[in-house]
């Protein structure tokens, strides 16, 4: 038999946009409602404490963007196995034939 393309699985395929958007909208929504936590904190509570939640609301914003964009990759390989690219025969000089 003819070397055929591979055939993939379902299971394979990457999750809906709609999907993978609301899924990474909910993390950063529950992110920045943890800063807002640490803000409210940052002026109740007193000592080491606050400094670290005020830290913290700080901080944050730049990992919630972080991990909120580390979503679905672009392009890239999603099968099972090592990809290896078809093998094609190559056309060369010598293969011309002359008129």
């Amino acid at each position: 038999m003819k070397n055929e393309p591979e055939v993939f699985n379902i299971t394979g395929a990457q999750t809906g946009m709609s999907k993978d958007q609301k899924s990474r909208q909910t993390v950063y929504l529950f992110s920045m409602g943890l800063r807002t936590a640490c803000f409210i904190g940052g002026f109740l509570a007193s000592g080491p404490l606050r400094w670290i939640l005020i830290v913290g609301a700080v901080g944050l914003p730049y990992f919630a963007v972080v991990i909120a964009n580390a979503g679905r990759e672009r392009g890239g390989w999603r099968g099972e196995q090592p990809f290896t690219p078809p093998v094609r025969d190559a056309l060369t000089t010598e293969s011309r034939t002359s008129d």
